[in-house]
């Protein structure tokens, strides 16, 4: 849909965002309830939250920073994928690397140091399975920060994140819709339908397309994201319950959008000044809209899980809970992953771009079976909350992965480019044709408890040993004759958790807690065979913080300050740069702030902002280069958000507006390319027609600010943050 000035200036008018969708559609006493209940829970603090313990803790309860954001919010902000949700998160940023959708910065820890969960299972590393899917299909996201290993293994360094699918509930029939139309022909059209057919027996099912010709605004980059999902509630009794679901998706990006690649200032046609570097690159305004990726490249994933869950009270306190899930995937990357600017030459006066292209393909499937028994009771005379359990799971992993010479793609005038065809043929992939095997069996034993020494004093501890056997097998199709290399590490990571919380009152508590965790070198199922040869790294975090209501439920605070450090990353020994050792370390130290606060019966606002100091402390790289002292890639030091909403008395109106801010990063861990912080204003008007049926308008950049919002590779490559936009969307539920 293409922006007329008439268009733009609405959106810039109604400055807005949606009301939560079941408000009442008039009355001012109701709409002021309304906003008021709202508020009380918004930072979710009574909630208990399953990524952040299976002890059954609140947030309030829990030793450590846990932000939750329910399917309502994803609506009420205007979420529609992963990637938008993660860079949500205060002290977070994500961006569409084309091997990495949604790949999410966390507390100065990125990559495999972040975990991404479905419905409390970890796949693999959110490397591998992480895709940019609509957000539809979740209940909520829930975020907990700093190391998680001792509830999900190996790679949770920074923290986790679980996207809980949407699940039966025994509250009646009721169907939800969404259908919205949006800039750059962006079209969605959900709905969702929870089937009571019984006391005991409910059914849900959720359907979902995210269409768009592109969500950055770039040519040739055609966006389909689809989902279904059905699973059965079947509750014989008030002790026991069993889950039963499905979960399909489907996404394929065309043209996979790489960012724009920097070019010299002295050939720019319009320059801009928010990238800085060491040897004069900047980014052209002028190539904006620009896809040099081939004809015929795209991104893709095909995946479905299969889960069940059976929870049973035995009395006395004792419950049994047991997850099983089954998981399979292909995924396919065929794009140009190097383009990289060449001088000015006289058949290139504007300069050129070579490209390389690659081509890898996933083959995946994967089991997981846990079993958790708890008990709930008192222990000499204290309050005692304990869980121990057990937790298999099985991986098979093939991943061919093609990269081809420079001279396969002819090079392109950025300005003018003839992108030519991917190549097909197995001989343009000289330069790498290897395939990756990988099988890997996890066996984990873990133990939690809780224990109240007074009713306001609160000590948690946490106790989890895996252990990892994995099988490599690279084959080199290049070499002649085939090379084939063999490794079987095995890893015995022991993660633990100990903190604390105490009640100051009623509303005020206190926390601290000190962590461990452990991650691999790089992917545990795409690692090279050298790789395969050193141990995991360790991290060790303290945090402490305080999570707070007022008196009168009107004002809701939290607070966290950190520290993190990993150790034995990979480096380079200093008396000899040619030999890749452990012995490098990586750490950052910050601090959070979450708030949300009803001003008065019409009013509610909320922000919520991250500040990190990130550092290597100790790195070498290739050719003896010091990266000690410099910051991370994609590691703004303050990332945060804000809110505003007025409920117009009298009327079923909600306006209000969101400004996102992040400050300015590195693109590469030499410090020589700095991207310039930027801030963005969002705003949508929401009228309740009847019911709970809500029309939205709703503009996103408003101010069309022009900016970088992450980067990729190489790491001359910046993604730009799409353009001014604006949505139109029906959302209803009987």
């Amino acid at each position: 849909m293409n922006l007329t000035p008439t268009a733009i200036t609405a959106a810039l008018m109604l400055l807005c965002t949606p009301a939560f969708a079941d408000e009442p559609s008039s009355g001012n006493a109701q709409l002021d309830r309304v906003e008021v209940s709202g508020v009380r829970d918004r930072l979710k603090l009574e909630e208990t939250p399953a990524a952040a313990s299976r002890l059954g803790l609140t947030a309030r309860e829990t030793p450590a920073t846990v932000q939750t954001l329910t399917q309502e919010d994803l609506q009420f902000r205007g979420l529609r994928t992963a990637r938008e949700t993660f860079a949500d998160i205060p002290g977070a940023i994500a961006g569409n690397v084309p091997g990495n959708p949604a790949a999410v910065m966390m507390r100065g820890f990125s990559g495999n140091a972040v975990s991404i969960l479905q419905d409390g299972v970890r796949v693999s590393t959110s490397t591998i399975v992480q895709r940019d899917s609509n957000t539809w299909h979740f209940d909520r996201i829930e975020v907990i920060k700093g190391p998680a290993s001792v509830l999900f293994g190996e790679g949770a360094l920074a923290g986790a994140i679980n996207k809980v699918t949407r699940k039966p509930t025994l509250d009646g029939t009721h169907v939800d819709a969404l259908l919205s139309l949006g800039s750059f022909n962006t079209r969605a059209a959900a709905a969702g339908a929870n089937v009571q057919l019984s006391d005991t027996l409910a059914l849900r099912m959720d359907a979902s397309q995210l269409q768009s010709d592109s969500l950055y605004d770039v040519e040739r980059n055609q966006t389909r994201s689809r989902g279904l999902t059905g699973s059965m509630l079947f509750k014989p009794s008030a002790d026991l319950s069993v889950l039963l679901a499905v979960d399909h998706y489907a996404d394929r990006y065309d043209g996979t959008y790489q960012g724009v690649p920097l070019v010299q200032a002295a050939v720019a046609k319009d320059p801009s000044r928010i990238v800085h570097s060491a040897n004069g690159l900047v980014v052209d305004k002028a190539l904006r809209h620009r896809n040099y990726n081939p004809d015929g490249a795209y991104s893709s994933a095909d995946e479905t899980t299969v889960r069940g869950r059976i929870d049973w009270q035995l009395g006395n306190g004792w419950a049994l809970a047991t997850d099983l899930t089954a998981y399979t995937a292909d995924r396919a990357y065929v794009l140009s992953d190097t383009q990289t600017f060449v001088a000015p030459t006289a058949a290139f006066p504007n300069g050129s771009f070579s490209r390389t292209v690659q081509r890898f393909y996933h083959d995946h499937q994967f089991w997981n079976v846990r079993g958790a028994l708890s008990r709930s009771g008192e222990l000499a005379g204290l309050r005692n909350r304990f869980t121990a359990g057990v937790e298999v799971n099985h991986t098979d992993f093939a991943s061919l992965r093609q990269s081809s010479a420079a001279s396969a793609l002819a090079a392109v005038d950025p300005y003018a480019p003839v992108v030519g065809s991917f190549p097909t043929a197995d001989s343009s992939y000289s330069a790498g044709n290897v395939n990756f095997d990988s099988k890997l069996k996890t066996s984990s034993l873990f133990v939690e408890n809780a224990l109240n020494l007074t009713p306001q004093w609160l000590l948690v501890a946490g106790l989890r040993r895996d252990d990892i056997d994995l099988d490599r097998r690279v084959t080199n199709f290049n070499a002649t004759p085939h090379t084939v290399q063999n490794a079987h590490p095995r890893y015995r990571p022991l993660s633990w958790r100990l903190g604390s919380t105490y009640a100051l009152s009623t509303s005020t508590s206190v926390y601290a807690q000190v962590t461990s965790g452990a991650v691999p070198v790089s992917s545990m199922l795409t690692q090279s065979i050298v790789n395969a040869g050193f141990k995991l790294t360790h991290g060790r975090s303290a945090e402490a913080g305080f999570k707070m209501t007022s008196t009168d439920h009107r004002l809701s605070l939290t607070g966290a300050v950190y520290d993190i450090r990993q150790d034995d990353i990979l480096t380079r020994d200093p008396a000899n740069p040619s030999q890749t050792v452990q012995g490098g370390r990586q750490s950052s130290r910050g601090a959070e702030l979450n708030a949300a606060a009803s001003l008065s019966r019409s009013v509610t606002v909320g922000a919520g902002v991250g500040m990190v100091d990130a550092v290597y402390d100790r790195l070498i790289e290739a050719g003896g280069a010091v990266r000690t002292g410099n910051r991370p890639i994609n590691t703004p030091v303050t990332s945060g958000n804000a809110f505003l909403t007025y409920a117009v008395p009298g009327v079923p109106l909600s306006i209000s507006g969101f400004v996102h801010h992040v400050s300015g990063f590195y693109t590469d861990t030499a410090n020589t390319i700095h991207v310039d912080g930027h801030t963005t204003l969002d705003a949508a008007v929401a009228w309740t027609l009847s019911g709970a049926t809500t029309l939205t308008l709703r503009g996103r950049n408003l101010t069309n600010a022009f900016y970088g919002e992450y980067s990729g590779y190489p790491t001359t490559n910046v993604y730009l943050g799409a353009p001014r936009s604006v949505e139109l969307s029906l959302r209803a539920r009987f």
